[in-house]
Formats: structure tokens, C-alpha cells, sequence
């Protein structure tokens, strides 16, 4: 048994490491903490205590017991409470860990405490998470997979979703998003008198220029309206946009400069740039504003497979009286890209193709799956360096799609603005796709050109990807009865 209790110490050790928890076993490096243990004997001696694992992450504590034994894991006494007998807290798992955070919560000014209980190994195992403060009670969480939850990136969001059983910033902004558009789109047409296929192109060039804050490249208090060339609101927030799409190592530079070409609007529109006697600042710095507060804030780009940068556009494309479709234009909500990922069954070692990207919707619920499922840090950067390609023709979604994986840590993700039916499929190919998402634009196709049928971009998908690669895509039905006599004839002459 000794043996078994030493290997689940090393596998609950490893699983806190993967989880990027620093932590320390038998006692506690904080000093306080530490001094709280030394009288926290499970017999009740009055002597000291010390489970296997304790952490401090941001303001929270969680101490960690385990057992090899899955039938140690927990222990309720006759009402079906959390047995606190000096036996169970001895033998079982999640008592002895409640025990131990209980202890530190009463005797301690840490008091927001996890208590873990782990029993089994890594093939077959059980953790069971408490929530423990310094009163009698105690709060049972659902059973976790792993300790994830607990990182210092995810914690906090943990807690308020499963503690305080309120929505996290993810859920909000989802609900929120939509409410936020339409009034941005408002603001957006009323001091900016923007035409349709910009504004998406001033919301991701602020959100870009808004995420070099962190670093000291921009400030919003700079955007004070002055009126001297190269000194324009526009000015600042592109070389803001110039200096994250660097530090993003955005290459080649001809991608670089197509995407600098596109936020340009920042620049050249005299009414974004000008005070407005309304407002009493620039359109810019109102907008600015509006998207910090709003969005940058409360938005979790690593958390999540929404695109939100894509909602705004949507949301945009109706306000404006249209959908899109006109043109051609398909966005994927994102519980059907993270559906196609599912039924794809896309892992972390796939190469992710998606020939008509949109803004990048399919892109981003496969980063975050494969992600998801990444076993390491170099796998991780091999995702988002080499493992998502994606074209898309329309260049101001291009640049809307760039933002998007540049917000997510991926600015060297392989998309092209160029037309994927124009593309050699053998030169595709090298790319070495195994699997392929598409929604392809609604069909333009004609008897004249039949090419624009949405079952031209399927058959030249699937001439793209690898032998044995799977493929998701979506169509109308009628593309595959054929809509027209033309289209019918086309189809039945591919289907040969």
C-alpha cells in the first residue's frame, strides 16, 4: 500500500505542475499558513498537521489530500454530511482535506479555501473539490478531470462561476455582445458616418491597439484630438496597431502591410479625427473608450471558441439592412464551429484547414479545442505557429480574422488573403491538412461560372487536404439537388 500512496503522491504532483500551480508539500512555505498547521493534528493533540499538498493562488488556498484507494475518496456520516470523526478524517481523502482547509480558513486571514480530495491513479481516479471558509459549513463542487480549474489564469473564474453560482465575464459578454453592437453601431453611424464594410475594421483596429496597453505602447488618455499631422487620434492608434502586429511577429511583411492598409480608415477619415462638439472628444476616443469598457475588459479571448470580433460584424451587416448574403458572406455561429469540431473529431496533432475563414470563426473553436487537449507547452506553440491555415477573400475580413488569432496569442497563424478556388489544390496540399471546415460563401455560380457553386469549393477542398483527412461542411440542401438545371448538371458531372 506504502507504494501505491507514494505513486498517487507523484501523479497529484505532476497533475498540479501541468496545471502551472505552485505549491508546496507537507506544510506550507507562507509563513502564516504554516503556523496555522502547526497545531492542526488530526487526532485533536493539538500538534501539528500537514496535508500533502498546499497552494496560494492570487487570494485563494487549496490544500490537497490523497489516498491510492478509489474507496477511500469520501465518507458521510449517518445525516449524509462530510464525516469530521478523527477516522475519517485519517482514512478518507476529502475529509482529511476538509479537515486541513477548515483549520487554516478558522486559524488564518486566508479565507477563501479549496479543499481537494484525490484517491486512485492516473488511469482510474476520483477529485472532488470543497469549498471551505472559516464557518461550520462547507460547499461540495462537481468532481473535476483535473486541476485546470485551479491555475492562476483560471481560478477566479472558477470560483465566481461554481462559489458564487454567478455568470463569469465569458457567459456576460456572450448575452451582452449582441446589446453592445447594436448600440456601437449606433455611435458608430452617428459621429462617424462610417460606411458598412469599416466598422468592423475600426472595432478590430482599436481592440488591437487596446492590447498593447499591457505592454506601454499605448495609452487612451493620449487621444486627446490634436490637430497637428502625425499627431491625429488615427496616428496613435496605428502605430499602437504597427507595434502589436510586431511584437505578434506578423510576417510576411506583405501580409503585415495588407493589414495596415486596411485600419488605415483610422487615419484618413477626417470625421473619426475631428472633436466632436457632442461628445467633446473625437469619435476615436469615444469609441475607444466605449470598446475598453465594453468589450477588452470583460472579453477572455483564451477562454472561449465565441468570436466576438464576428458577432460585431454580423450584428453590423443587419443593422445595415442586410445579412450579407449579397455577397456571399456566411458567419458561423459558434456552437456550429464547435459542433463541426466535434463531429471532425479534431485533435491536438491535426493541421486545420478552412479555405473560406470568414473571421476566423472555425479557426478559433479548433485552436481551442486542440488546446484544450495539448499535452505541453511546445505542443501549444506548435498549434498556433503551425497547425491552422485558413484563406479568405474579402480583405477587410481578412483583417478582422487576423485580429481575432492576434487577440488569442496566435499572430503567426497562416491566413492568407487570396482566392482559394484560384489555389493549385496540389500546392494546398502541402500544407498537410487532415482536417477540413468550411462554410462555403452562398452560391454566386452560374451556367456562365459554374466555379462560384458552393459544390465547387467542396470538390476543391477535398482535392486540398491529405488522403485520409476528414471533412465538415456546410451546405443548403438544394446544392445537393442542384437549384437550377446548371447547377444540377454541375453537380451530377463531379459526382462521376
Amino acid at each position: 500500500m506504502a507504494k501505491k500512496e507514494v505513486r498517487t503522491d507523484l501523479w497529484v504532483a505532476s497533475q498540479l505542475q501541468e496545471a502551472g500551480i505552485d505549491f508546496d508539500a507537507q506544510g506550507s512555505n507562507v509563513k502564516e499558513i504554516n503556523d496555522a498547521l502547526k497545531t492542526a493534528s488530526k487526532r485533536g493533540t493539538g500538534q501539528a498537521g500537514y496535508p500533502e499538498y498546499v497552494a496560494v493562488i492570487k487570494d485563494y488556498v487549496l490544500v490537497v489530500e490523497d489516498k491510492a484507494a478509489l474507496d477511500k475518496q469520501k465518507q458521510l456520516n449517518e445525516n449524509g454530511i462530510l464525516a469530521v470523526d478523527v477516522k475519517a478524517v485519517t482514512d478518507y481523502a476529502v475529509n482529511g482535506a476538509y479537515f486541513y482547509a477548515k483549520h487554516i480558513a478558522q486559524n488564518s486571514t486566508f479565507k477563501k479555501v479549496f479543499a481537494v480530495g484525490v484517491s486512485g491513479s492516473e488511469k482510474h481516479h476520483k477529485i472532488t473539490p470543497l469549498y471551505v471558509d472559516d464557518r461550520e459549513g462547507y460547499k461540495e463542487l462537481p468532481d473535476l478531470e483535473s486541476f485546470v480549474s485551479f491555475s492562476p489564469a483560471n481560478i477566479r473564474e472558477y470560483y465566481t462561476r461554481y462559489v458564487l453560482e454567478e455568470q463569469t465575464d465569458v457567459e456576460k459578454t456572450t448575452a451582452q455582445i449582441l446589446k453592445d453592437a447594436a448600440e456601437l453601431h449606433e455611435y458608430l453611424r452617428t459621429y462617424g458616418t462610417l460606411k458598412d464594410q469599416d466598422k468592423p475594421l475600426v472595432v478590430a483596429g482599436i481592440l488591437l491597439a487596446l492590447d498593447e496597453i499591457e505592454y506601454g505602447g499605448f495609452n487612451i488618455g493620449s487621444l486627446t484630438g490634436d490637430q497637428i499631422p502625425g499627431m491625429y487620434d488615427g496616428d496613435k492608434l496605428m502605430n499602437a496597431i504597427k507595434g502589436r502586429l510586431t511584437r505578434s511577429n506578423v510576417g510576411p511583411d506583405a501580409k503585415k502591410d495588407k493589414l495596415l492598409a486596411e485600419f488605415s480608415i483610422l487615419q484618413t477619415s477626417f470625421r473619426l479625427n475631428e472633436v466632436n462638439e457632442t461628445l467633446g472628444k473625437t469619435p476615436l476616443r469615444y469609441y475607444t473608450e466605449f470598446l475598453y469598457d465594453r468589450v477588452f475588459k470583460s472579453i477572455k479571448y483564451q477562454k472561449t471558441s465565441e468570436d466576438f470580433i464576428g458577432r460585431f460584424y454580423g450584428e453590423f451587416m443587419s443593422y445595415s439592412g442586410g445579412d450579407g448574403q449579397t455577397l456571399g458572406i456566411i458567419l458561423t455561429p459558434h456552437h456550429i464551429t464547435d459542433l463541426m469540431c466535434e463531429l471532425t473529431n479534431v485533435q491536438a496533432d491535426d493541421v486545420v484547414l478552412d479555405p473560406t475563414c470568414g473571421t476566423g470563426g472555425f479557426l478559433i473553436s479548433a485552436m481551442h479545442r486542440m488546446l484544450a487537449l495539448a499535452e505541453s507547452d511546445q505542443q501549444r506553440k506548435n498549434i498556433k505557429k503551425k497547425q491552422l491555415h485558413g484563406f479568405e477573400l474579402q480583405s477587410n475580413m481578412f483583417a478582422v480574422a487576423c485580429t481575432n488569432m492576434i487577440l488569442r496569442r496566435d499572430g503567426n497563424s497562416n491566413l492568407e488573403c487570396c482566392d482559394f478556388l484560384a489555389k493549385n489544390p496540389a500546392q494546398v496540399q502541402l500544407k498537410g491538412a487532415t482536417v477540413g471546415l468550411m462554410n462555403p460563401p452562398y452560391s454566386q455560380g452560374t451556367k456562365a461560372d459554374p466555379s462560384q457553386y458552393e459544390l465547387s469549393f467542396i470538390e476543391h477542398l477535398l482535392d486540398s487536404l491529405t488522403i485520409g483527412a476528414r471533412a465538415a461542411v456546410i451546405v443548403p440542401q438544394s446544392s445537393m439537388t442542384g437549384k437550377s438545371k446548371a447547377e444540377k448538371d454541375f453537380k451530377d458531372s463531379i459526382m462521376e
